[in-house]
C-alpha cells in the first residue's frame, strides 16, 4: 500500500457541514477501494490565487490516506466527476506525517 496526501478544494458556496459530509463521502470511497484514511484536516475557507470556475474562495480539506497504488486512478476519477470539487491534488509520500500540517499550525497561531 502506498501513502498519499490528498487535498480537496470544494466550491465556496457549500456550507461547512456540507464540506464535512463530502469529506466523509470520500473517506467511504477510500475504504471501498481497499484503503484507509489516517487523518483528516479541515483547513477552512481560503482565498484562491485566481478565479476557478467563478469561485474566488474555496474550502480546503486534506486527507492522509493509505491506498493501493492501482486504486488511486479510480479515486481521482470519482473526484473529477463531482461538481463540488473544483481542484484536487494527490501526492505520494514515503510516510504520513504524525504532526499537524503547516496550514493547521498557521490557523492555530491566528486563533491565539
Amino acid at each position: 500500500m502506498a501513502f498519499y496526501e490528498s487535498v480537496l478544494v470544494f466550491r465556496q458556496d457549500l456550507t461547512e457541514p456540507q464540506v464535512k459530509e463530502k469529506a466523509a463521502k470520500y473517506t467511504d470511497v477510500i475504504k471501498e477501494l481497499g484503503g484507509d484514511v489516517k487523518s483528516t484536516e479541515f483547513w477552512g475557507l481560503k482565498n484562491l490565487a485566481y478565479v476557478i470556475r467563478k469561485n474566488r474562495k474555496a474550502h480546503y480539506v486534506m486527507l492522509n490516506i493509505e491506498l493501493p497504488g492501482n486504486q488511486i486512478t479510480e479515486y481521482e476519477r470519482r473526484m473529477r466527476i463531482d461538481e463540488d470539487i473544483i481542484r484536487f491534488l494527490n501526492v505520494r509520500v514515503h510516510e504520513l506525517a504524525t504532526t499537524p500540517s503547516i496550514m493547521m499550525k498557521k490557523n492555530n497561531e491566528e486563533a491565539e
